[in-house]
């Protein structure tokens, strides 16, 4: 006998909606990486890869250190991820949802209270905590398996806008999911970048982790996620 799949052929709504959320948090920590940290991306590993090679010819501005730091915290968080997902393999998506988001919101809570510590003298504590929170949660992420919503990369998204607008007047099954994922990033960059200014880089962190943790808390609850196994 096959196995039932563990996620029903149309994602339920509140999932994509907590995705969509999750993916401005996305917007946030960049902004508050970019503009309070030692320029480096904390959530777009690939903008580090860039900004890693400027460093490596001298390009003023760019470090090394900072960016390496920050790729390995990613992948570091990333395999924790995996290693959790093994371990109390948690039966329903809700409850999964809320163990992985608990972890990444207590990570970039962690991650503002060093920098409100530090006061902006040597972020590499902050860096590879906020990197490994967004490595952990692209992992998770990436096991629900939810077309064009990957939370942390645009790259695939924004290609499928371009292809899906040659189609029967763009209208693609999932255009809506990806205009809105490139929306709510963009938002999110935005609020991040004021926050940053206003407050701090400290006080944003701590804003991300309290938003993703609420967020999660919030649509978990919805009747058609409660009873929905978890992927893997």
């Amino acid at each position: 006998m096959t196995k039932a799949p563990t996620l029903p052929l149309r994602t339920p709504a509140p999932l994509v909606r907590l995705l969509l959320l999750l993916s401005a948090t996305t917007g946030m920590v960049d902004a508050a990486s970019i503009l309070g940290m030692e320029r480096v991306f904390t959530a777009n590993m690939t903008g580090n890869v860039v900004f890693l090679a400027f460093a490596s010819v001298g390009a003023p501005g760019f470090h090394v250190l900072p960016c390496l730091v920050a790729l390995i915290a990613f992948f570091a968080g990333a395999v924790v991820a995996g290693r959790v997902a093994r371990l109390g393999r948690p039966a329903r998506l809700s409850h999964w949802l809320v163990v992985a988001a608990a972890l990444e919101s207590t990570l970039l809570i962690l991650a503002g209270c060093v920098a409100l510590m530090l006061a902006g003298r040597g972020l590499i504590p902050v860096i590879a905590l906020t990197a490994g929170a967004m490595g952990f949660r692209n992992a998770v992420v990436r096991q629900l398996k939810v077309p064009d919503l990957t939370t942390t990369v645009l790259t695939l998204t924004i290609t499928g806008i371009a292809s899906d607008s040659r189609m029967a007047g763009g209208e693609g099954a999932n255009q809506g999911n990806r205009l809105a994922a490139v929306a709510m990033i963009f938002a999110g960059a935005a609020a991040g970048a004021a926050l940053v200014i206003a407050c701090g880089l400290g006080v944003t962190l701590l804003a991300t982790g309290g938003i993703v943790l609420a967020a999660t808390l919030l649509f978990v609850r919805h009747p058609q996620m409660t009873e929905i196994e978890r992927p893997g």
